[in-house]
């Protein structure tokens, strides 16, 4: 658990644990930047993140530069009100001596290279981490939906693994009922056949007596 009494040895110490490994140049360090590389892949790369002496903390390959993820504040800015003249030589402003109000957003800084950690290994946690701990890289971690569906159906490996051993049963079970209908039919024209024969033996061994003479079946 993080708390706002940490010290930086202890900070470091977590990053270990979560398995950040510290990918800072020399020249970074010089400049007071320092990078990490997470064990965790987006979009087929290791997600990187840094920390910046000027008060910034970046996620360092998410974009074409790298991301402030430092939160925001509103910031306020007000600019000239200028009227456009036409004249004879083009346009002319002219002030009117009001003044535009514009509402936008501007980065929280962090100064302390400490907070800075500390903020950095809050914000991974929570969106890295957690949100997207299928992608750890040893799998030691599970998506929400995958923890919540085993706890209810056990592992949804073994449940795979079930699943396609009892179609490979079914499977063979098909094959061994095909066979033991081909054997039945095989069985009963044998069984007709030999009944068959019975009635032609009976036939030949049969005779007629008419008038006192014996007549036999002409074979």
């Amino acid at each position: 658990m993080i708390t706002g009494d940490m010290e930086y040895e202890d900070l470091i110490g977590l990053t270990e644990i979560l398995g950040w490994k510290n990918i800072t140049t020399k020249r970074q360090k010089k400049n007071g930047t320092t990078i990490y590389r997470l064990p965790i892949k987006k979009y087929g790369q290791f997600i990187e993140v840094g920390s910046f002496e000027s008060g910034y903390v970046r996620r360092m390959n998410g974009c074409y530069t790298p991301y402030q993820l430092n939160k925001c504040k509103p910031s306020v800015t007000y600019y000239k009100d200028y009227d456009h003249i036409v004249t004879d030589y083009g346009w002319e402003q002219k002030f009117t001596g009001k003044y535009n109000k514009f509402v936008g957003k501007s980065r929280i800084l962090i100064d302390n290279e400490v907070d800075r950690l500390e903020y950095l290994i809050a914000f991974c946690l929570k969106n890295y981490y957690i949100n997207q701990a299928n992608m750890i890289e040893d799998g030691k971690f599970v998506p929400k939906w995958k923890h919540e569906y085993e706890m209810q159906n056990g592992s949804i490996d073994k449940v795979r693994e079930l699943q396609n051993e009892l179609r490979r049963n079914n499977d063979l079970i098909s094959v061994q009922r095909a066979r033991i209908e081909e054997l039945e039919e095989n069985d009963e024209i044998e069984c007709l056949n030999m009944e068959i024969d019975g009635l032609n033996s009976q036939l030949n061994n049969t005779n007629v007596v008419v008038n006192g003479e014996k007549y036999y079946r002409k074979r």
